[in-house]
């Protein structure tokens, strides 16, 4: 996993980790986590774009996305 520029904001990840049961989060805990999911999320839509081009589409679906994810 690669370090990339931090894309996702640090407000809902925050609200994602309060939600998961989360009493405080630090700065640096929302910004790490945002790094991470926005390094997933990019390995997982470069999947799911391959998908779609193998499926002879250029649209990407999010049924794409799921098999991507698995």
């Amino acid at each position: 996993m690669s370090r990339r520029t931090q894309i996702i904001p640090r407000a809902p990840v925050g609200r994602i980790m309060v939600k998961a049961g989360a009493q405080r989060v630090s700065a640096d805990a929302m910004n790490t986590l945002a790094e991470i999911l926005t390094d997933i999320g990019e390995e997982v839509s470069e999947r799911a774009i391959k998908i779609a081009k193998h499926s002879g589409r250029k649209t990407v679906k999010g049924s794409d996305i799921k098999l991507a994810f698995k």
